[in-house]
């Protein structure tokens, strides 16, 4: 085959990954725990050409360039050493949510970009192997190729660095209720931060606790992210606005909670009876005011996948 198409959900952390042990493979510093986000999805094609003399590179229906272009050339040439072949690749991948706002759109993105490309090149590779070549392209990305609730295990070593379900995707009918607080692209990139995370004097601490707990995470790496050098300040008005509001909620009875990945955008967390009172009072116009955009609903998504040959 030497065209093929991948899909794969965004996740969001549930206990997150932030600073790595080793940077050149994306080696994490701590354990961290996701759900996929049926609704947040990256669509991606991959077809490598004898014709093309560097690789092509479209995201959101603009020509890449830079870095963003780089990050994918070099994950191709990890395919393409594993393939033994020197064929360029065109590559078109569209996100259905704002991609570099903290929505895991790096994460999603290489899932899809792995799946496409290994089975352009012809690759038969099992999904911890797809799994691991994923997080090397973006760390996160190896949480989106399993389905449902995924835990990656921090590891010293590149073969037991992976994604693997611990529950499928019906184990536990939530679903994320997305603020959306900014849509622009982020200053400052998760593979930037993660660069930064030593230096903060709490990152140790964060790490070495890591226990399995849902807001305290979010703001105990949010920390780390302020406490940085230089500091990087993701949060806005309305960011904090949802957080105190979600506790407000939660206080008086409903069962909601927030988590906030490397972006402004707060997700809050509630069993399915409980999302369209959520999504009800995000819509408010107290929270309009404050700066919520728009509210995307997920339930929790399956795996990485190849889209049918048409």
């Amino acid at each position: 085959m030497r065209q093929a198409t991948g899909v794969s959900c965004a996740n969001i952390a549930l206990v997150k990954y932030w600073g790595n042990r080793d940077r050149a493979l994306r080696l994490p510093a701590n354990s961290s725990l996701s759900m996929n986000l049926a609704s947040l999805t990256t669509t991606t094609t991959v077809e490598f050409r004898d014709d093309l003399a560097s690789d092509v590179v479209t995201i959101d229906d603009v020509e890449a360039q830079g870095s963003a272009r780089e990050r994918v050339v070099a994950h191709l040439d990890r395919v393409r050493a594993l393939a033994s072949i020197n064929a360029k690749a065109c590559v078109v991948s569209h996100n259905n949510f704002p991609a570099g706002t903290g929505l895991a759109s790096s994460a999603s993105a290489f899932a899809a970009l792995t799946v496409a490309a290994c089975a352009a090149a012809g690759l038969a590779l099992s999904t911890d192997e797809l799994s691991r070549l994923a997080r090397r392209g973006s760390g996160s990305a190896c949480r989106s190729v399993p389905g449902g609730f995924v835990l990656w295990d921090a590891c010293d070593e590149d073969d037991c660095s992976f994604g693997r379900t611990i529950a499928p995707a019906d184990h536990w009918d939530l679903r994320d209720v997305i603020a959306i607080v900014e849509s622009a692209h982020k200053a400052t990139g998760s593979t930037e931060g993660h660069a930064l995370a030593d230096s903060s004097p709490l990152q140790a601490a964060r790490v070495a606790s890591t226990p399995p707990r849902l807001e305290q995470d979010a703001l105990a790496m949010h920390a780390v992210m302020m406490t940085s050098a230089p500091p990087l300040f993701y949060w806005r008005p309305a960011t904090l606005a949802v957080m105190r509001a979600v506790r407000a909620w939660r206080a008086d009875g409903l069962a909601v909670a927030f988590t906030i990945d490397a972006g402004p955008n707060v997700h809050c967390l509630c069993p399915a009876e409980s999302a369209s009172k959520v999504e009800t009072l995000v819509r408010a116009r107290s929270l309009r005011s404050a700066g919520v955009e728009r509210v995307l609903t997920s339930s929790v998504g399956g795996p990485a996948h190849l889209a049918p040959r048409r």
